[in-house]
């Protein structure tokens, strides 16, 4: 399965900073289940809880949030994509330097981590997680320049791949975001305060506003005096992860400056367009793809109905880092509707094929239930190659798209029919501009160097 990365969140200029991001992090819980962490500063000391759990395990009451005083705080859901699973990973993390006290949460993944750590281990510097966020900090440390803005700056431009971080000094909200601009990050306002977060859900929750977003190479500091923006990095040609508005995005989010839910709608419709099919129903795989499903049923004019209930207690199957986890959701995370599916010919609409596993699994429940025929649509090409910015994806031999056909994908899932989105219909004027998206994972074609 894919498991995607992290969602970060700040806010300055608030007496109620680490509850509302409190509430932002909740909003972004998609995003990472694996550990959270909110970092806040009253102007002289920062202070951070974070522990491994979602939001509500870490902070189970308002009485462990009240302990964080002060006007500004970031926070971070984590899922680990570089560094493994352990408490000296989860972010923010901090630091002692010469600019004060410094916390970082990072969303994405830096491709020459590896090697930079390992020259500058061997001139001796330590590196106390297996985090890629810790090299950042430690280039920061290693700056000459005298503005915490600028040693930001100069940190960022030593490193490559994707990342959408946020920082916090002693009096200062910092947001960044790379070249490129593959994960997301967005700019809020709520009355006085100025808002950042990987998606505008977060800024719903707590009644701020979406004023646009964070623009790719852009690094914007907020602090009482109001907000600046900085051009420092040099500029690259856009690569926007297309996988966030396929899966991991929640629909009611603004991405790329897109509505999630409309994309969904278009790429459900396009895919009628390519495969119709001569069905009874249309039904999702919960809920990622309800919004796709839906547009597949507008586009073929057949009725959709909830054919599978999702339990909301159990993770979702991409997110969760143990195998023998995934395996048990897969068992307890659906229940078949049968009165929707039995004597029928079904449509089955999902977001994605990765490792196939799920799927076949749901096909044969569907089956069990009673459907006569069980056809299955994805709403994105196949994958064929892993991804290296910032979701933990399967290696290309995992990957069910890349060591077979369709018609022994099809086979492999017992499906009556199976049809893909194709790369065309999915970038194009069916559903988005062609230009500026990574489509890497069903390309094998990468925009930012991988080693």
């Amino acid at each position: 399965m894919i498991n995607d990365k992290c969602g970060v969140f700040g806010i300055t200029g608030t007496r109620n900073a680490a509850v509302l991001t409190y509430f932002g992090l909740y909003a972004l819980q998609h995003r990472g289940q694996e550990s959270t962490g909110i970092a806040v500063t009253d102007g002289q000391v920062i202070t951070a809880r974070k522990g491994m759990g979602k939001v509500d395990e870490v902070f189970p009451d308002i009485e462990s949030i009240k302990g964080l005083k002060g006007r500004i705080a970031i926070g971070h859901n984590r899922y680990s994509t570089t560094g493994e699973s352990a408490a000296a990973n989860i972010q923010p993390l901090m630091i002692n330097s010469r600019f004060g006290q410094l916390a970082l949460g990072h969303n994405g993944n830096l491709t020459n981590y590896r090697r930079f750590r390992e020259q500058m281990e061997t001139k001796g510097s330590i590196f106390a997680t297996t985090s890629d966020t810790e090299l950042i900090l430690h280039l920061i440390a290693k700056s000459k320049q005298k503005r915490i803005e600028l040693a930001l700056a100069d940190a960022l431009k030593k490193v490559t791949g994707a990342y959408s971080l946020v920082m916090l000094t002693g009096h200062n909200l910092i947001a960044a975001r790379d070249p490129s601009g593959v994960r997301p990050l967005a700019l809020g306002k709520l009355r006085k305060s100025w808002v950042v977060a990987s998606e505008t859900c977060a800024f719903d929750i707590i009644g701020a506003s979406y004023i646009r977003d964070i623009e790719p190479g852009e690094i914007l500091v907020a602090n009482g005096g109001g907000l600046k923006s900085y051009k420092l990095l040099p500029k690259k040609p856009h690569a926007f992860c297309i996988f966030e508005f396929i899966y991991f995005s929640r629909p009611d989010s603004i991405i790329f400056g897109i509505n999630v839910d409309k994309v969904r709608r278009r790429f459900g419709r396009q895919l009628a367009k390519e495969h119709p099919v001569d069905a009874d129903r249309v039904i999702s795989v919960p809920d990622s793809a309800n919004t796709s499903a839906l547009g597949y049923a507008e586009g073929t004019g057949i009725r959709y109905e909830m054919g599978l209930i999702r339990n909301h207690y159990v993770g979702r199957t991409f997110i969760e880092p143990a195998q023998k986890i995934r395996d048990l959701d897969v068992r307890i995370k659906f229940n078949p509707i049968r009165g929707v599916l039995k004597n029928r010919r079904i449509v089955l609409v999902d977001d994605s094929l990765v490792r196939g596993t799920t799927s076949k699994k749901l096909v044969k429940m569907i089956r069990d239930a009673g459907a006569k025929e069980v056809h299955v649509r994805i709403s994105s090409p196949p994958v064929i190659s892993p991804c290296f910015y910032g979701i933990d994806m399967p290696t290309k031999t995992e990957l069910i798209g890349s060591n077979r056909n369709i018609e022994a994908i099809r086979k492999y899932l017992d499906a009556d029919s199976l049809g893909y989105l194709s790369i065309e219909g999915m970038l194009g004027l069916e559903a988005l501009p062609d230009e500026g998206f990574c489509r890497a994972c069903f390309t094998g074609k990468y925009p930012i160097p991988v080693g």
